[in-house]
């Protein structure tokens, strides 16, 4: 039986990539055995996974992605998207491929992806289905495999996820956000004239729906966001020169104060911050 039920289906071109990016980048990917992703509940057009499918295969040429969708409809529609597509001569299509399913995760032949990406999905869903919906997504992993649950703002500038193993569950958490944007205050992406600021805990509006009710005093994510916010505004200086380089002063400043943030420059300059899942975990 298919597990789940249809959501509002909203979707947007070029919205997820600050999660495509960080999977590309993950090693669960680059070293899969078999590089087939899974974007499940990609929405009412194909744009998500039609964009996965393409980053993906930059650092692995031979990169499939399966879109998964609960409404047949939505599924004969990227069927007809993809068809036309290649039928207009675009390349790069060939492991696209479209199914109904739910968080069983169906795929021909019983094979396991070596990663899940499910974006804006449980956010529609009750917090204490959560769990339920994460351990059946793992189940369906490949060994070794990764899950990426999380949320993003309607044109991708703010961004958080959690990213799941099947052998330890919950693994991290991260925030990705468009610096630019939190200099200008355009998080929307809607343009026009420049207005204050806004502190990276703007991100407490997309948090991922097993944390978005525990941004309250005495819970983990408060309190990284608090710590967030204000080696932001210590870093303020350096905004002089730009906002990534204030983000990574930040960033340095909150590894600094004891929190578990992981990566480095690399990562933090492209507007991440992913710290242990174990100092945001609902106390």
């Amino acid at each position: 039986m298919v597990e789940g039920r249809v959501t509002r289906g909203t979707t947007g071109v070029n919205r997820l990539r600050r999660m495509d990016r960080f999977i590309a980048a993950h090693p669960a990917w680059r070293a899969a055995a078999a590089p087939l992703a899974v974007d499940l509940g990609y929405g009412a057009s194909w744009w998500t996974a039609r964009e996965l499918l393409a980053r993906l295969a930059r650092v692995r040429p031979d990169a499939r992605v399966t879109g998964i969708e609960i409404d047949p409809a939505r599924v004969r529609h990227a069927h007809e998207q993809a068809e036309a597509a290649r039928a207009a001569g675009e390349s790069g299509l060939d492991g696209l491929r479209f199914a109904v399913g739910g968080f069983e995760v169906p795929l021909p032949g019983g094979e396991r992806p070596a990663v899940i990406r499910a974006a804006n999905v449980l956010r529609q869903y009750d917090e204490g289905e959560v769990a339920r919906a994460w351990e059946s997504m793992l189940a369906r992993l490949s060994p070794g495999g990764l899950l990426v649950e999380g949320t993003s703002n309607e044109v991708g500038r703010v961004a958080s996820w959690v990213s799941l193993r099947p052998e330890v569950g919950p693994e991290t958490f991260t925030i990705a956000l468009h610096l630019d944007a939190l200099r200008t205050g355009d998080v929307t992406g809607r343009g026009g004239v420049a207005t204050a600021e806004v502190l990276p805990s703007v991100v407490a509006e997309r948090l991922p729906k097993v944390l978005i009710h525990r941004n309250v005093s005495g819970e983990g994510v408060h309190e990284l966001l608090r710590a967030l916010d204000d080696q932001w505004m210590r870093a303020a200086p350096l905004g002089a020169f730009s906002a990534r380089q204030r983000w990574i002063a930040a960033a340095q400043g909150l590894r600094d104060a004891g929190w578990p943030v992981r990566d480095g420059v690399a990562r933090w300059r492209l507007g991440e911050l992913t710290v242990g899942w174990s100092v945001v975990a609902p106390r």
